[in-house]
């Protein structure tokens, strides 16, 4: 972990960061909103690769843009990050983070799964809040319940609309 904090370029930690965060929070949320509202296990594991593999698409894509327009704009030089690890960063992340919440969906039925699916994304916000702030060197724990509380309210909104929504 040591190792990590040399190397790690800032813009690097944002994108992992902000993949796995979103990959956890935006995947719990259509696999637990899904599997509230639809019982047929296979619905629920289609919905949840094709959410997770587009949106991490989409996340690389938007990853790309964002910091090649930064890197335009800024004449000082100080972003000398590579655009393309930085992409490739974001859309690993993204798979990883959605995997916390695929896993038991394919491996547990219905409704033990939605429950590990969630308990998963929760312990997985938890532990990289606490690495997030390990390696910045600001209070883990802190960061860990930090990032834990946000997650867990974009879950709740996913759960919600799911129990609205049912069919």
């Amino acid at each position: 972990m040591k190792r990590a904090k040399e190397v790690l370029h800032e813009d690097y930690l944002r994108s992992l960061m902000f993949g796995l965060q979103d990959g956890i929070v935006s995947t719990t949320g259509v696999v637990v909103g899904i599997s509230t509202g639809v019982s047929d296990k296979a619905i629920i594991v289609l919905a949840a690769l094709v959410a997770v593999t587009v949106e991490a698409s989409s996340m690389a894509a938007s990853q790309y843009s964002s910091e090649k327009a930064v890197h335009q704009m800024d004449k000082s030089g100080k972003h000398n990050d590579n655009l393309y690890i930085g992409t490739l960063i974001m859309f690993v992340a993204y798979l990883m983070g959605g995997s916390f919440s695929i896993v038991p969906i394919l491996v547990f039925d219905q409704p033990i799964a939605r429950i590990l699916a969630i308990a998963s994304a929760f312990v997985g916000l938890f532990i990289i809040g606490y690495i997030k702030g390990y390696l910045v060197k600001h209070r883990p724990l802190r960061s860990a319940i930090e990032l834990f509380i946000i997650g867990s309210i974009a879950t709740a909104v996913g759960i919600i609309v799911g129990y609205l929504l049912k069919v």
